[in-house]
């Protein structure tokens, strides 16, 4: 079955290019955002490594853990290591998964349940399909899903503002307009009176239409 929001995200153990893995237990009560990729030594995914161990600071401080994947054995992902080093200004500082059982990738619903052999055998395009985003609370619930094409190098910032929504909205009962970024208006939640609205809102609100009630984003 594929995965969706709101459910658990499956356990597994796993071998990194930092050790050994239990998921869970690794995640702990961070955030967490897995990114997965089809092959080792791939144009795209190599950009994408690169970029994401420059801002990687910026996902710590959002107690955020990165983590990567990709379908190969560990003992190529420390050669991909030295080319992404060489050609992006940085090296990866997360670990990596070795997924050459596709156990994960089976989990996770981005390869058949039916895929088995040497992934040695296998090209990018055969497991195209591994070319997601996952975040994940820290409850263990999968809270966004992105799926990129092999062509498509991915967008680590915007990643970067769905946790800050993601982070906002688990803290105060608002939602986030299009294009929202810290610091800007927020709306309040559906799911909030009028009356209950006013308790926490006592100045108001603007509104549009009854259903857009604008506020200025909460203190943390």
């Amino acid at each position: 079955m594929a995965l969706k929001i709101g459910d658990e995200a499956p356990d597994f153990q796993a071998e990194t290019t930092e050790g050994p893995i239990s998921f869970h237990d690794w995640i702990g009560d961070s955030w967490a955002v897995v990114f997965s990729h089809p092959k080792d030594f791939t144009p795209v995914c190599t950009t994408e490594l690169g970029y994401m161990a420059k801002i990687k600071p910026e996902f710590d401080k959002r107690n955020v853990k990165v983590i990567g994947l990709s379908v190969d054995p560990i003992d190529k992902h420390s050669g991909w290591a030295k080319d992404i080093e060489e050609t992006q200004g940085a090296a990866p500082n997360y670990p990596i998964i070795g997924d050459a059982d596709f156990n994960v990738s089976k989990l996770y619903g981005m390869l058949g349940a039916d895929v088995s052999g040497d992934p040695g055998d296998r090209t990018a395009a055969d497991n195209q399909a591994v070319r997601n985003v996952f975040v994940i609370g820290p409850d263990k619930k999968v809270k966004l899903i992105l799926v990129y094409p092999m062509t498509t190098g991915r967008n680590f910032d915007e990643v970067l503002r769905v946790v800050d929504s993601l982070q906002l909205t688990a803290r105060h009962k608002v939602a986030t307009p299009v294009n929202w970024k810290q610091g800007e208006d927020v709306i309040i939640a559906g799911s909030v009176s009028d009356d209950d609205a006013k308790k926490t809102y006592p100045n108001g609100w603007k509104a549009p239409r009854p259903y857009i009630r604008i506020v200025p984003q909460p203190r943390p």
